[in-house]
């Protein structure tokens, strides 16, 4: 009987054992393309069949990542039970409002024991669920693999689908990350064993020496809703730069956003310090301050006027931010918590107010203290 455990490492070290990467926007690309460096037999997983074909011809992708080669051990498939036939580690790496679409349809062709990673940032619109709870739910019928003859048997640690399922969060710009520049993560889990099996999947190796650095962390709310709530703020930080705020208006906005972020965090069960680390602070980093970032590019174009039809069309892949500041806001009144920044930048992307408008109303708010101020 081999445990959840040993499944962990065996699934995660053995480099002959396939990654199956669901997703193959920029994100997904990019995390098949490091895993592909290293020598990992990687099935990258994408809906459409002609951009799987170009994918296979060109090796490269070039509607999301171009002049970035893909590594020999990325095999390109439209086929989700090709991509998933037998993989121990799966990566669901689509936008958060595709995630439980996906993960129903791969439930059929997962392996019971796969070790499954959201690398998804987000909260569902309707459920308000964080992405590992999407996920969780979605494939929550599934059971554990039963003994059998001559299949290696996996018992669950008292925690189901759960247990095997990792949050990865951070400051993780997708073209930095497939460039090989060094990347900093966070790998989130109520089972530490998950979790240290995620870090142990990108630690690379003497030949190929690690390019992304993966801490640990068992505080999943803390990671997801930091990684969800920055594209919220990166939007906001993108605003002040539409404006030409210059940087005293960001680094207020940015900071207060992160106060929000905290507040609601702690009223869910996170940890207040969780937000300190890459999940928080260090991915509103990266992308309030990147032109890398869709969110940032989001609000920039909200600050010069231009309409969120028009930049969402420009940008041409899904901001997560967007969908995700409706959802905050929901579940903020939900929990009676206070977020008016996150409330502004609702208004502004959905109630046609005007950026200068909204920030001219933060400025008014009656005066605050910031000591003990969550």
């Amino acid at each position: 009987m081999t445990t959840v455990t040993q499944y962990f490492e065996f699934a995660t070290t053995g480099r002959d054992t396939p990654v199956a990467i669901l997703g193959a926007g920029s994100w997904g690309t990019a995390l098949a393309i490091l895993l592909g460096a290293q020598g990992r037999a990687t099935r990258l997983w994408a809906r459409d069949r002609a951009f799987v074909e170009d994918l296979a011809r060109t090796r490269e992708n070039r509607r999301y990542l171009p002049s970035i080669a893909l590594p020999d051990g990325i095999a390109p498939t439209e086929n989700l039970a090709r991509a998933l036939a037998d993989a121990p580690v799966v990566v669901f790496a689509v936008p958060s409002g595709a995630l439980r679409q996906v993960a129903e349809e791969a439930a059929p062709f997962l392996r019971p024991d796969a070790l499954l990673v959201s690398a998804s940032k987000g909260l569902e619109e309707g459920t308000g669920l964080r992405m590992s709870e999407t996920l969780a739910d979605a494939l929550g019928a599934i059971a554990m693999r039963v003994d059998a003859p001559g299949e290696v048997a996996v018992r669950a640690e008292g925690e189901g689908v759960v247990a095997r399922v990792v949050a990865l969060s951070g400051p993780n710009l997708a073209v930095e990350v497939a460039r090989g520049i060094p990347t900093a993560s966070v790998a989130a889990s109520t089972n530490p064993h998950a979790a240290r099996a995620v870090q142990r999947l990108f630690a690379g190796s003497a030949s190929h020496p690690p390019t992304f650095r993966v801490y640990t962390s068992g505080d999943v709310i803390g990671v997801e809703l930091g990684g969800a709530i920055k594209n919220v703020i990166a939007i906001g930080a993108g605003v002040c730069d539409g404006l030409g705020y210059g940087d005293n208006a960001k680094a207020g906005l940015m900071t207060r956003g992160l106060t929000e972020a905290v507040r609601l965090g702690v009223a869910q069960g996170a940890s207040a310090m969780t937000f300190l680390g890459l999940s928080g602070v260090g991915d509103l980093i990266a992308t309030g301050a990147s032109r890398l970032s869709r969110n940032y590019r989001v609000g920039f174009g909200l600050g010069r006027g231009q309409a969120l039809e028009a930049i969402l069309a420009e940008i041409g892949q899904v901001a997560e931010g967007v969908p995700t500041t409706r959802v905050v806001c929901a579940l903020a009144t939900r929990s009676g918590v206070e977020m008016p920044l996150c409330d502004a930048l609702r208004r502004a992307l959905f109630e046609s107010h005007a950026a200068p408008d909204i920030i001219r109303e933060l400025m008014q708010r009656p005066p605050k203290s910031e000591d003990g101020d969550l």
